[in-house]
């Protein structure tokens, strides 16, 4: 039997807080500060901290992989299903949304169910936790 396998790396995605999220894999880590410290100076207003993306790919948070429903199976059906979540300060999916479908309603549902019971590590601003968006990439293949 084949699983599928959750991607570890998050797709860039918009916030829809208004504070500016840096999703991308380079963001600046959490001790550096948004704002250059040459402008500091000349700048009396403070720009806010760059937040950290919410990460569903860490090891110890032990979220399984989406069971690969029989009848899928047996038609063959794949693909990768993307998945839009909100993730809480307290790192629990607050809302999973089918941001992309994988072509199949049978594939698509299963992720979705699975993704909400998974747990994050929060997004952080600074030492703060925050809620964030982040999509989830779920792929569901066979291997030849």
């Amino acid at each position: 039997p084949v699983k599928p396998r959750p991607q570890p790396a998050p797709v860039p995605e918009a916030p829809a807080e208004s504070a500016p999220v840096d999703t991308s894999e380079t963001a600046a880590p959490e001790n550096e500060s948004a704002t250059p410290a040459s402008s500091t100076a000349t700048n009396p207003v403070a720009t806010p901290q760059v937040i950290s993306p919410p990460r569903f790919d860490a090891a110890y948070l032990n979220n399984p992989a989406p069971p690969y429903p029989p009848l899928s199976r047996r038609m063959k059906e794949q693909g990768v299903v993307q998945l839009r979540v909100k993730v809480t300060p307290e790192g629990h999916a607050a809302q999973v949304e089918l941001k992309r479908s994988s072509g199949y309603q049978r594939l698509d549902l299963v992720a979705l169910d699975t993704v909400r019971s998974w747990r994050f590590v929060p997004a952080r601003q600074g030492s703060t936790s925050v809620a964030a968006w982040v999509v989830v990439p779920i792929a569901f293949s066979f291997n030849p």
